[in-house]
C-alpha cells in the first residue's frame, strides 16, 4: 500500500467514531517496525484525527444540547450511561474525562456528556488529547513492539489484534456492570422534583438533571 494512501486509510479511520480499525492500527505498528513508515508521524495522525474527531462531538454537543439531549432520552439505557458518565464528570473532572475515552463507546459517550455539560473547553482538550494520545501509542505500539520483539508480522499482529479485544472485553464488561448499577439506582429526577428542583443527587450535585449540571460544570 501507498504510504500515503495509508496515511489517508487511517485518518478516514480514526476522525469518526464506532468505526473499527483496530487491526489497521496493529499492522501500521508492524509496517512502522520494519521501517516502512515513520511511527512518530503515525502517532500523531492517529492521534490527532481522534482529538479532533472527539472534539466535534464535543462542539456540537455544546451547541446543539437540547437536540443532543433529546437523543440521549430516546433509550433508557443510553440516558442511563450518559448521566452515570456525567456525574462522575462533574465529580472527577479531567481524570474521568481521560479514563472513559476506555470504556467501550466512551469516546462518544464523554465527548457528548461534555459537550451538554458545557465543561470548560480546554480542559476537555486537554483531557482528550491525553487519553487519544495514550490510546494511539498503545495500539500502534502493540503491532510495533510485537513486531520488533518476536521478528514475525503477521505473529506479532495476531497478538496485537488479540490483546486489544481482550481490553475492550474488559471495558466492556465494566461498562455493562456500572450501567447495571445505574439503572438499579432510585430515580434522581424524581428526587430533585420533590425538593423543588434544588436538592442534592446521589453524588452530591444540585440543580435539575441536565440542565442543573451544565450550570454547575460551566463554573
Amino acid at each position: 500500500m501507498d504510504v500515503l494512501a495509508l496515511y489517508g486509510l487511517l485518518v478516514l479511520t480514526t476522525l469518526p467514531p464506532l468505526v473499527p480499525n483496530s487491526a489497521l492500527l496493529v499492522t501500521t505498528g508492524v509496517l512502522a517496525a520494519r521501517g516502512e513508515v515513520f511511527l512518530p508521524l503515525i502517532l500523531l495522525i492517529v492521534g490527532g484525527s481522534a482529538l479532533l474527531g472527539g472534539l466535534l462531538m464535543y462542539l456540537a454537543a455544546r451547541r446543539f444540547g437540547a437536540p443532543v439531549r433529546a437523543w440521549m432520552r430516546r433509550k433508557p439505557r443510553r440516558e442511563a450511561l450518559l448521566e452515570w458518565t456525567s456525574r462522575r464528570i462533574q465529580r472527577y473532572g479531567l481524570p474521568f474525562v481521560i479514563a472513559i475515552r476506555f470504556l467501550p463507546s466512551g469516546r462518544i459517550t464523554g465527548a457528548l456528556a461534555c459537550g451538554v455539560l458545557r465543561y470548560p473547553v480546554r480542559k476537555y482538550v486537554l483531557g482528550a488529547g491525553i487519553a487519544e494520545a495514550t490510546w494511539a501509542t498503545y495500539s500502534v505500539g502493540l503491532g510495533y513492539l510485537g513486531s520488533a520483539t518476536t521478528g514475525r508480522p503477521l505473529y506479532a499482529a495476531g497478538i496485537g489484534f488479540g490483546v486489544s479485544c481482550a481490553v475492550a472485553a474488559v471495558g466492556a464488561a465494566i461498562q455493562w456492570a456500572a450501567r447495571r448499577r445505574t439503572l438499579r439506582e432510585p430515580s434522581e429526577a424524581s428526587g430533585e422534583g420533590e425538593s423543588g428542583g434544588t436538592s442534592k443527587g446521589g453524588d452530591g450535585e444540585t440543580g435539575e438533571g441536565w440542565g442543573g449540571r451544565a450550570s454547575s460544570a460551566a463554573t
